[in-house]
């Protein structure tokens, strides 16, 4: 076998991974049909094993997949479709660019931190608990990262070239509204990243092989791997560049020995060996590769971090009462709004790995990461924050590129009757009690015709709440113009009900029979 040419295919599958992955968080154009998200996301491991949990489909058998070539060939996984892994591998390149005399070295491996970690993972998921999945994840925290960091970056640059155009007349390229992401999530993920750039540029895939799940236990797995890289101790010569060249420092070329439950089968070795010291050999067979000497390269460039909501405007500012009259009573939410087809808050929590991948794909951007609404090991999943946006009446994307099963993609008619909360109504929070100010922003813009309004003592509209035809999408929430609390809110259904169908408004018959005026 060519070591070189099996270098490079791991290099372009690692390139076409990360890149499609990115481009379905990015994709604010949705220039990528959903359909298309269930193929570009079959590998991920955490995703697919959740999705097959939940509906056992042949499109949930990534994880399946993974696992067997990992039995195979080792944790191809980590170096070839883990975006986290790959992001890594990213900035292990640049760093060995800038740092042209920087060489990786063996590390004993910390096996308690790490199996602890494992096993803490695996207790809590079996009691029902994805905390851990949710800030360790690999796949969830690139997600979070792309969605979160490169989006902003990448609608700035869109806002700026539309701005740009517009002086010369030219309006193809139009600008996009970014809303701002939560505090929390955002706070979050600079503060992951920071730790697995820093864990990076100290000693390369420590992250991998110390701190997350999924690469302790596809190296439990590949203990038992087909294909191996070992040390052929009459070529070796003892020269130690394969240490050197060894970002997941697992490579003893003092003992001459590889840790090899935690090599992420990058082939770098492979590739640097001088004297055929290293082979790739069938455990079972006892059948040898040879090696073939050459340098390939890759070249990847990441953006600079930064945040921008350049842009940004009121989708419903046109409707906005002035409010100089403060309110003073505080909403009352019981429960979170979780998105429509997640069935309850306890099936939704149960299968959510808080990638943002609907937060992403969301149009209104009101899918925000979560602190604690859903309790201290359902941070960072989505909830509906209807002062930033609403529910779409007329949109299923969530349910269509959720990768966990966590939200179950609907047909748009079931989607328009799931009832994910109830409006809730307070009367003296209202501009029409509290300043005398006709508004009705709530009722304009109710899909469902769920809050009406009657004329009241005052000769102004005053809103009411149907509850059985409400539907929890929080555009009235969102239309409210009262401050600093609103008058009208939504508050969520722990368990997703069914609203009854909005009524249905008779036209009047047109005489079409009569001639032409004029």
């Amino acid at each position: 076998m060519n070591f070189v040419l099996l270098k490079k295919l791991r290099v372009i599958v690692s390139l076409i991974s990360i890149i499609s992955i990115t481009l379905i968080f990015i994709d604010f154009r949705e220039l990528i049909p959903t359909t298309a998200y269930k193929y570009i996301l079959y590998f991920q491991f955490v995703p697919s094993f959740l999705k097959f949990v939940s509906t056992p489909v042949f499109i949930a058998t990534g994880f399946l997949t993974v696992i067997l070539i990992t039995i195979l060939l080792g944790r191809v996984y980590c170096s070839s479709f883990c975006p986290l892994g790959i992001f890594i591998d990213v900035i292990n390149f640049l760093n060995l660019k800038v740092k042209k005399r920087f060489k990786f070295n063996y590390k004993l491996p910390n096996n308690f931190f790490r199996y602890t970690i494992l096993s803490l993972t695996v207790i809590a998921v079996l009691f029902g608990s994805l905390f851990f999945i949710n800030v360790l994840d690999p796949y969830s925290n690139f997600g979070k990262f792309s969605n979160i960091i490169i989006k902003p970056i990448l609608v700035l640059f869109n806002n700026l070239l539309s701005l740009g155009l517009e002086t010369f007349d030219n309006y193809s390229i139009p600008p996009f509204e970014y809303k701002t992401t939560s505090f929390v999530g955002l706070t979050f993920i600079i503060v992951f990243m920071t730790l697995v750039v820093w864990l990076t540029l100290k000693s390369g895939r420590l992250y991998c092989n110390t701190i997350c799940p999924v690469g302790t236990f596809l190296g439990l797995l590949s203990k038992f791997s087909i294909y191996k890289i070992k040390v052929a101790e009459n070529n070796c010569n003892g020269c130690g560049v394969c240490e050197r060249v060894c970002k997941s420092n697992c490579i003893s070329s003092k003992e001459k020995h590889i840790d090899f439950d935690r090599c992420v089968s990058c082939f770098n070795c492979l590739t640097a060996c001088p004297s055929e010291g290293l082979i790739y050999e069938n455990t079972f067979k006892g059948i040898t590769t040879e090696k073939n000497i050459d340098a390939s390269r890759r070249n990847f460039f990441i953006s600079a971090i930064s945040l921008s909501t350049f842009l940004t405007n009121k989708l419903l500012s046109q409707n906005q009462v002035q409010v100089y009259v403060k309110n003073k009573i505080p909403e009352e939410k019981n429960f979170p709004v979780s998105p429509p087809g997640s069935i309850s808050i306890n099936s939704f929590t149960s299968k959510c790995i808080a990638c943002e991948m609907c937060v992403s794909a969301c149009p209104t951007q009101v899918l925000q990461p979560s602190l604690f609404q859903y309790g201290y090991d359902g941070i960072l999943m989505p909830h509906l924050n209807n002062k930033i946006g609403f529910c779409n009446y007329d949109c299923i994307k969530c349910g269509e590129v959720c990768p966990t099963g966590a939200i179950l993609p609907k047909n748009l008619d079931d989607k328009k009757l799931i009832q994910i909360g109830k409006a809730k109504f307070e009367r003296d929070n209202c501009v029409v009690i509290t300043q005398k100010s006709d508004c009705a922003a709530c009722s304009e813009h109710c899909p469902t015709k769920a809050v009406e309004t009657f004329i009241n003592e005052d000769n102004l509209r005053e809103p009411k709440v149907e509850e059985e035809l409400c539907i929890g999408c929080g555009a009235c929430e969102y239309a409210c113009p009262t401050i600093p609390y609103k008058a009208i809110y939504v508050d969520g259904n722990s368990i997703h009900q069914l609203a009854k169908k909005p009524k249905q408004e008779k036209l009047e018959e047109v005489d079409t029979e009569e001639d032409f005026p004029f």
